[in-house]
């Protein structure tokens, strides 16, 4: 009889076949959605409407990837949700089988494989590096060792016009008090080890855009993550007579995304010189605010841009006086909510809630420059399904059928065989296509403009 260990148990776990190795999974049992190649055997299961993520895996590693999953869950940092442990598993000839780690899909989420196979352009290539590289200084913030940086090892969600990036295995992690700076360039170092041999994976398979180069990408990453530990920790020192400078380094840090929960502050004896250093910072500083006022839980860029909105109908409505949280409230029901609800049903696996709004916003301006005209938020919002939500792929589930020329897997539900024709045309995003024309992203982790613009 095989044992669970959660925290959480979920009785609908108990009659699955746990007598089989999962690569004998019968498929009705399975779920074929995008995920990038493991070492280990992986599957997504279907429990009643739920769907969730089970690797095969030794015990001790099963059980300590779970406990550190469920300690980045305490603190609140990007990481799928643990849900059990399953052990003493044995084949039906008495044969003992690997314990099984279960984990809960993250919705909408892409793995780095799936993105690239639909083209990227080399912006979002930057874009996926940037949402990396905050996650990875969001572990080592809390002290958490990752020891096997990948893109691997990261799920992907749209985040307005960014990336947010999630932590998918925790294998081999460590979690301290604090990190040195030697622990810190040691997992620096895996990551730019495994990453340039990832962008090199993706090179030899033409799925890499000609102008990205493994080496300068992964020059790119140390670069930034560098930058941004300096932003996120550094001492900063200044004449006592541009005091302004405290607020500066807080603005910038709130920009990043992050909140600053205690600065130390010290002058010099004749008060000539100050010198500050962020000692604890927080990430979620929009996430925060947002949920604060409307109960909306999204990601960080999304908070930002749904509070510029917010902010923007504060301002139409002449309300600059009134109570934030009572603006806050007649913006979710007569902009945010009038929104999704005009979504069809069967269209909502295609982008969450906050990303469908993002992209109505841009849509929306996008149409109303062009029809020289301010279109109605709502009239937009009919533009938008009918002309880009329809035609995007579904990334909530991908059960839908393959696009015409499409690449087929060997196994859908399990991407590490291959396919079934290593030739043939790239699919490309119709998202991408559609923001071809865009403005380029300023980049989350532009450390420079940053200081030029709030200093």
């Amino acid at each position: 009889m095989p044992r669970i260990l959660s925290a959480k148990p979920d009785s609908r776990l108990i009659p699955l076949p746990w007598e089989l190795p999962l690569a004998e999974w019968p498929t009705d049992h399975l779920v074929a959605l995008p995920r990038g190649i493991s070492r280990h055997v992986v599957r997504f299961i279907k429990v009643g409407s739920d769907v969730y993520a089970a690797k095969e895996v030794i015990e001790a590693a099963a059980v300590h990837e779970y406990r550190m999953l469920q300690e980045l869950a305490h603190e609140d940092t990007p990481a799928v949700e643990p849900l059990a442990v399953i052990t003493n598993r044995r084949a039906e000839s008495g044969q003992p089988l690997d314990p099984v780690l279960v984990t809960r899909h993250l919705d909408f989420s892409l793995p780095y494989r799936s993105l690239f196979s639909q083209g990227v352009r080399p912006d979002t290539v930057n874009r996926l590096v940037d949402a990396m590289v905050v996650l990875l200084a969001r572990l080592h913030l809390i002290g958490f060792l990752w020891l096997d940086v990948s893109l691997s090892n990261i799920l992907f969600r749209r985040d307005a016009g960014e990336f947010a990036a999630y932590l998918v295995d925790a294998e081999t992690a460590e979690l301290h008090d604090s990190l040195t700076d030697g622990q810190r360039e040691h997992d620096l170092m895996i990551a730019t080890t495994n990453l340039f041999g990832e962008f090199s994976d993706l090179q030899a398979g033409q799925l890499l855009d000609e102008s990205l180069d493994p080496l300068a990408l992964v020059e790119t990453i140390t670069t930034r993550y560098r930058d941004l530990w300096a932003e996120l920790t550094g001492v900063e020192e200044f004449p006592g007579t541009e005091l302004d400078r405290i607020e500066s380094r807080v603005r910038r840090l709130n920009a990043l995304g992050f909140d600053v929960a205690e600065l130390d502050i010290s002058t010099s004896s004749d008060g000539s010189r100050v010198r500050i250093q962020p000692k604890v910072v927080d990430a979620g500083h929009h996430t925060r605010r947002l949920l604060r006022l409307t109960g909306l839980d999204v990601e960080e860029n999304q908070a930002r841009r749904l509070l510029n909105d917010l902010d923007t109908y504060r301002f139409r409505t002449s309300q600059q006086n009134v109570d934030e949280s009572l603006v806050a409230h007649q913006w979710l029901t007569q902009c945010f909510e009038p929104v999704t609800l005009a979504v069809p049903a069967h269209l909502r696996g295609k982008r969450d809630s906050a990303q469908i709004f993002h992209e109505v916003l841009d849509y929306r301006w996008y149409a109303s420059q062009r029809e020289n005209r301010e279109v109605p938020l709502l009239e937009a919002t009919l533009g938008y399904v009918r002309d880009v939500l329809e035609g995007l792929p579904d990334e909530e589930m991908d059960s839908r059928p393959l696009a015409e020329g499409a690449r087929q897997l060997a196994n859908p539900f399990d991407p590490s065989q291959g396919f079934v024709d290593d030739e043939g045309a790239m699919p490309e995003d119709p998202w991408e296509i559609e923001a071809a024309d865009m403005p380029e992203p300023t980049g989350v982790l532009d450390i420079a403009a940053l200081r030029r613009g709030k200093r």
